[in-house]
């Protein structure tokens, strides 16, 4: 997540220029606004000030960040005491301005994006973001920022549909000194045509076409889905210190060792937190349902259906049993009752 070039200061933010995109040349194609000189307009933008001397809301404090360890699960002692440092990826935390908003920003952000959205680019989508830690931050210290709208790209074509990637930079300052670099990119687009759907088959499910979406299965979670396939739940044990955790990962949070076995679930449960679904609808579900964050008894928590009682039902703390579902003839699925009984 380094970015290598030299923070950009006030003194020399470009005036203006070509994007620096993923490709030099903007897609050609039905909804090209090249010709209006739509592509000349939007690479004015960068370089151009979103927020300039912004100052964080609060310092940087012990109870944002010890939420933000427990919502991240997050338990190393770096974190906690008088010596805390903050988690480094809480970075953009100290710069948000909530609902109400920061008086550093300019209006340069809402200009362009009226701009797109006059153009037809109404729709939006986050695609990354990239981060540069550059200074330990500790509770007390103080927060400045300046973000600048990096680059514009010219017109580009995605699954989603045609549009403008937009790349904002945010330097962080602590007390003065340069505390890291939040870079974040959206996709303005015009949504492509979608294609009619396919006639359900006859064997679908009562609602026409409904099928679970599958799992992405890589090298790193594949055990976990074969242990479902066998109706085990298996979570991963740190070789090195033991740790155990979920989701899979390739590697240890708490000492970083590659090495890890597993180790299998015994079905016990509790609800940790939950939410209840009602929209948006999708034909493979039958909102409202509920979907609960369950504390298994060894410590790790997983993000499953809570089956077996009425969606206004569940509760924080009840008790649940994992069982496995099978929601069609491919797809088999973990989910826990409620009731906690064997």
């Amino acid at each position: 997540m380094r970015y290598d070039s030299p923070p950009v200061g006030p003194s020399d933010r470009p005036s203006g220029g070509p994007p620096d995109g993923p490709s030099a040349e903007p897609s050609a194609g039905p909804s090209d606004k090249s010709s209006d000189g739509l592509s000349e307009r939007l690479a004015r933008f960068a370089g151009l000030v979103a927020a300039e001397a912004g100052v964080g809301k609060d310092p940087v404090n012990l109870p944002m960040i010890r939420h933000w360890c427990e919502a991240m699960g997050d338990a190393h002692p770096a974190y906690r005491g008088p010596d805390a440092v903050a988690p480094p990826t809480m970075l953009q935390a100290w710069t948000m301005g909530g609902l109400s908003g920061h008086t550093a920003r300019s209006s340069v952000h809402d200009e362009l994006f009226a701009l797109l959205d006059g153009a037809g680019y109404t729709s939006v989508v986050a695609t990354d973001c990239e981060q540069e830690y550059l200074l330990p931050l500790r509770p007390g210290d103080e927060i400045t920022f300046e973000t600048v709208i990096e680059s514009v790209s010219g017109l580009k074509t995605t699954k989603l549909g045609s549009g403008h990637f937009v790349t904002t930079r945010t330097d962080v300052r602590a007390g003065g000194r340069p505390a890291g670099t939040h870079r974040f990119r959206i996709l303005k687009y015009a949504p492509a045509a979608r294609p009619r759907e396919p006639e359900p088959p006859t064997m679908a499910p009562a609602r026409p076409g409904a099928r679970r979406p599958r799992p992405v299965v890589n090298r790193d979670n594949a055990g976990f889905w074969e242990g479902v396939a066998g109706h085990r739940l298996l979570i991963q044990r740190c070789v090195a210190c033991s740790a155990l955790r979920f989701p899979w990962l390739p590697g240890c949070a708490d000492c970083g060792s590659p090495e890890w076995d597993t180790v299998e679930a015994s079905g016990a449960g509790t609800v940790f937190s939950y939410v209840v679904m009602h929209h948006p609808p999708f034909p493979a579900f039958d909102p409202p349902y509920a979907v609960g964050l369950v504390e298994l008894a060894e410590g790790v928590r997983i993000v499953s259906n809570v089956v077996g009682v009425p969606y206004d039902k569940v509760r924080i703390g009840m008790p649940v049993r994992l069982e496995f579902l099978r929601v069609d003839e491919e797809l088999e699925l973990p989910v826990f009752r409620a009731g906690g009984e064997d």
